[in-house]
């Protein structure tokens, strides 16, 4: 019987694995609409009551997006002045969703990293993952990666769609 040769782990292929980089911790979305009358309408001297009167230290060591749920027109003071009551419990805090807060969180690690490594490699950007990446941390890697790679693609080694091929000189 032939002996079998995984040719993948053989290659010069380089996996960058998103999942590597997801930062641990709880994520939490706060609804301003819960301190909003009906849900729609703010009603300053209520709103500030509602938010002396909740507990922030539950958000400790969490990240925090701040949203809306209800087409309610806001001021943006108002989530700014939710996101002052998180700062001294809270990771980090941005406007948006949960998908928005993984994506920053992503942009902050991504830019930090080095890239180099990857010099002149295929690079192959892992497409399936159990944690939430989202799509924008994806397209910001292969940006990074761009400069670096000789080629990029985009799944598993086994069934990768390419991306980008360095043009030859």
């Amino acid at each position: 019987m032939e002996e079998i040769i995984n040719k993948v782990a053989n290659s010069a292929l380089e996996v960058f694995d998103l999942e590597d980089y997801y930062p641990k911790g709880v994520r939490v979305q706060i609804d301003i609409s819960q301190w909003l009358l009906e849900g729609f309408l703010l009603k300053e001297k209520d709103f500030r009551e509602h938010l002396k009167n909740h507990d922030w230290s539950q958000y400790q060591d969490q990240y925090v997006a701040i949203n809306c749920s209800t087409d309610a027109i806001v001021p943006a003071w108002s989530s700014i002045l939710v996101a002052i009551q998180l700062a001294p419990y809270a990771k980090k805090v941005i406007n948006g969703t949960i998908e928005d807060l993984d994506a920053s969180l992503y942009e902050e690690i991504l830019s930090k990293l080095d890239y180099s490594e990857y010099k002149n490699k295929p690079v192959i950007v892992k497409g399936c993952s159990k944690k939430p990446v989202p799509t924008r941390a994806y397209i910001l890697a292969a940006t990074y990666l761009q400069p670096f790679a000789r080629s990029i693609m985009y799944g598993e080694a086994c069934s990768a769609v390419p991306l980008y091929k360095e043009s030859k000189k």
